[in-house]
């Protein structure tokens, strides 16, 4: 599967989140605070059942029920996460967490989650695509700074959108040049966490609209070792050279 495939697999795995005897107020409120996950909200009423709660279900398969409490947040209540999106118990259930709409701002404090704990843990491969040269140029300190001071192996993507395109300092980390339409449209960080299945995690997100960004985040081992080999397999073993000659696909510099 290509990088857009396999956001496309992921996005077909339906997820529903059914509330059980609970307010309408409460349910518009939930369906505003999950606006931007791939998430149908549906509605339940159990006269025989007096608590209020919440069951998730992927393609019809259950995965988890939660109190309404785990999940709802009144509109007055404190984000609390660096992504900036509420994070609740319910989604820790997941292996895939699908967004939509996500602006530019929202997709760096995104990947700041996944850098953090590659930077915490300090060593195994980081791999990020910031779609073009003249993006990435804006992060070259942080990346500099994950390949400088850990045993992290740093690896960056991006596409030229000019003929005479300038090269961001890169001393600390390994960039690859791809005059390539997926590297351009899409956005990715992924960390193998070491070979430590619970340190693997990866954000995966294409361009849909203008800097509008659709995709999603994952702690599943599988997902991350098949985004990472996919990135190698195919933009990793090329030869070495400076010259960003239009005719040659792909450089690492």
């Amino acid at each position: 599967m290509s990088l857009r495939e396999l956001i496309a697999d992921i996005e077909a795995r339906t997820m529903t989140l059914t509330v059980v005897n609970t307010p309408d107020s409460v349910v518009d409120d939930l369906r505003e605070q999950y606006e931007d996950r791939h998430l149908t909200i549906d509605t339940r009423t159990l006269p025989e059942e007096p608590e209020q709660f919440a069951i998730l279900s992927r393609e019809d398969a259950f995965v988890t029920a939660v109190s309404l409490d785990d999940i709802y947040r009144p509109p007055a209540a404190e984000q609390s996460t660096a992504t900036g999106v509420e994070r609740s118990p319910i989604l820790d259930h997941l292996d895939e967490t699908l967004f939509t709409s996500y602006s530019i701002e929202e997709m760096f404090m995104a990947s700041r989650e996944i850098e953090d704990r590659a930077w915490r843990i300090g060593s195994g491969e980081l791999h990020a695509g910031f779609q073009t040269l003249s993006v990435l140029d804006g992060q070259t300190d942080a990346y500099n700074q994950l390949g400088e001071h850990t045993a992290l192996s740093v690896h960056t993507y991006a596409a030229p959108v000019s003929d005479s395109p300038m090269v961001p300092d890169h001393e600390h980390f390994t960039l690859h040049i791809e005059h390539n339409d997926e590297i351009q449209k899409t956005w990715f960080v992924a960390y193998d966490g070491d070979g430590v299945d619970e340190n693997m995690c990866a954000l995966l997100a294409e361009e849909r609209g203008d800097r509008e960004f659709y995709g999603f985040w994952t702690y599943d081992p599988k997902t991350v070792e098949y985004l990472i080999g996919y990135l190698k397999g195919n933009y990793g073993d090329v030869g070495s050279t400076a010259d960003l000659d239009a005719d040659e696909d792909s450089h690492v510099v």
